[in-house]
């Protein structure tokens, strides 16, 4: 996948899409349609058309040549979620206070703390490895 362009911005509308794309590998205009559509946004044909137009002028999703003209994404989910999160800790003063929110989250489940625990765990590593080296 290439690098996300610099600045690119997606609103939430985008973003749904991206989503959709990183799900289906790619769509034509109408099984995008139906796909935002299905999962319950009120959302016009030529909106979802002028969208993706836009995420085509942004350089986060190719355009076929062939017709029907199909929609893949070419940024990853990594490429488009870090900068949202980094604004977010940066917004709500550091990673503590996000962490602290998360964790009274009612909606965790076990499997979400096992693996928020295998991410702390992978972080002490990182960060000792760093020392051990001198970075």
């Amino acid at each position: 996948m290439t690098k996300r362009p610099t600045g690119a911005r997606f609103t939430p509308g985008e973003i749904a899409i991206l989503r959709m794309l990183w799900e289906q590998g790619e769509a034509t205009l109408s099984e995008a349609h139906a796909a935002i559509v299905a999962e319950g946004q009120q959302v016009g044909y030529t909106t979802v058309q002028t969208r993706l137009e836009r995420l085509v002028q942004k350089g986060a999703v190719a355009k076929s040549d062939e017709r029907p003209t199909k929609y893949s994404a070419v940024v990853s989910p990594d490429q488009v979620t870090e900068p949202l999160l980094n604004l977010l800790v940066e917004r709500v003063s550091g990673p503590v206070p996000l962490v602290a929110h998360l964790l009274q989250d009612a909606s965790l489940t076990p499997a979400d703390l096992q693996e928020i625990r295998r991410l702390i765990a992978d972080a002490e590593r990182s960060i000792h490895d760093r020392a051990k080296r001198g970075d």
